[in-house]
């Protein structure tokens, strides 16, 4: 059973110039741009790079930032895979408990 057909977008996640924040009004806006212009789903901390870094706490943020702002719009797809095999796990129960 598909979850979307078409064209998911891994959204980059946008953090404020000279921090380590989390822009989550650019954030936000990337979705709604996305959405706007006939994105079939949205990928919260996909392959773009930066989700390495971040801490499981904000990826947890991001994920139901995302699920929030598309207000079901669109489905979520959540970035959840870890080099740490308990970590992957925490942030699958917890993206099915947001979405």
């Amino acid at each position: 059973m598909a979850i979307f057909t078409g064209a998911g977008v891994a959204i980059v996640t946008p953090m404020k110039e000279g921090t380590k924040e989390v822009d989550y009004d650019a954030y936000g806006k990337l979705i709604d741009y996305q959405i706007e212009h006939g994105t079939d789903a949205i990928v919260a901390c996909g392959t773009t790079g930066e989700s390495a870094t971040l801490s499981t706490e904000e990826k947890k943020e991001i994920i139901k930032f995302a699920v929030q702002i598309t207000r079901r719009r669109v489905p979520i797809i959540a970035g959840t895979g870890s080099n740490n095999t308990k970590t992957s796990i925490e942030l699958s129960k917890y993206a099915q408990s947001v979405g």
